[in-house]
């Protein structure tokens, strides 16, 4: 692969979300940078025409129709399929992005894994909020997070049903509190409910892990709202980070603050003494436009991805636990016979 022309890419999976990665891949195209929409790949023909010709492509109904056309692919096409798809692209000698969750099993997983090394292809696990602004510039910030609350609410809508809230929403902050935390998780504590899917709609998890750190995660697809929210504590420091508005706040002890009654009350139009208030600069970008940009950079120049197959595979393992402490629940409690 030459480093001067542009990257081939394909799409296989063109369903709601696997369509925005063709925009942003076209998109990329029309900016010149060094990407070429080459196809779009879907079992459903009439969706596969619908979407090239909106972006000028060509529409195929098989992945194994892009070996020889591509140099990368992103596949989103349902999780029960991401095994499959991606084991024959790399066998083609094609490079992946796999959408999350990464596999149906952490089996499937360390599969993806060991073809990946032994094909030596680069292979990206598509772990959207990892590329969010917001999340970027709180990296930096992090010394030794000690406690996370944080909340993913989405109003319902009969996409990614094939799995449950866990692995549809969930596991972007279970990637991200991983990242944060770069501890391993101890112990897991589960509840969960199907509300209008036969699957799990909303969950509230209660991760430890070995630093000493507990987050507690709540997932729901049934909300009347919308919440990304993540918030957590380390030594002296509160920092919020809201992944919709693309903000981080951080409240830092800089002396003695004098958390007086007084001083609680009047905060939110006084500043409290000896509390820092810092916003850091955040620079606004599609998260997916920064994920295919960084994915694309990998594959010109073999570099490995800012997401690694491992760090997919560590959070689906996570999730499997906590869909493992659901279910033990829900016997203990009885639910299931409801």
């Amino acid at each position: 692969m030459s480093n001067q022309g542009p990257i081939r890419v394909a799409v296989v999976g063109v369903g709601a979300f696997g369509k925005n990665h063709a925009r942003v891949y076209h998109e990329l195209q029309k900016q010149r940078a060094g990407v070429e929409l080459v196809a779009v790949v879907d079992s459903d023909p009439t969706r596969a025409k619908a979407v090239a010709r909106e972006f000028r492509c060509a529409a195929l109904t098989s992945p194994d129709e892009l070996r020889g056309r591509v140099d990368a692919a992103s596949v989103a096409a349902p999780t029960i399929h991401h095994m499959d798809i991606a084991s024959r692209l790399m066998t083609a000698g094609i490079d992946v992005l796999v959408e999350k969750p990464l596999a149906s099993t952490v089996e499937e997983a360390d599969e993806l894994i060991r073809l990946a090394k032994v094909h030596q292809r680069i292979a990206q696990a598509g772990h959207l909020e990892r590329f969010n602004p917001a999340v970027r510039a709180t990296l930096p910030l992090i010394t030794r997070p000690m406690f996370f609350e944080v909340h993913r609410l989405s109003i319902f809508t009969p996409r990614s049903l094939d799995v449950d809230v866990v692995l549809d929403l969930m596991i972007h902050d279970i990637d991200v509190v991983l990242t944060f935390v770069r501890s391993p998780v101890k112990d897991v504590r589960a509840v969960g409910l199907a509300v209008v899917t036969p699957k799990v709609d909303i969950a509230n998890v209660r991760l430890e892990f070995e630093s000493g750190c507990v987050a507690n995660l709540t997932a729901s697809r049934v909300s009347t709202e919308r919440v990304r929210k993540l918030r957590f504590f380390q030594p002296h420091e509160y920092i919020s980070v809201d992944y919709g508005r693309q903000e981080v706040m951080q409240f830092a002890v800089t002396g003695k603050a004098k958390l007086s009654l007084e001083n609680l009350i009047a905060k939110a139009v006084v500043p409290i003494p000896g509390v820092s208030l810092n916003r850091p600069k955040v620079h606004s970008e599609e998260p997916l436009h920064a994920e295919l940009k960084s994915f694309v950079d990998a594959v010109r120049h073999r570099t490995t991805p800012l997401v690694p197959l491992e760090d997919g595979r560590s959070a689906l393992s996570v999730a499997m636990r906590i869909l493992g402490a659901i279910e033990e629940h829900s016997r203990q409690a009885q639910l299931n016979s409801l």
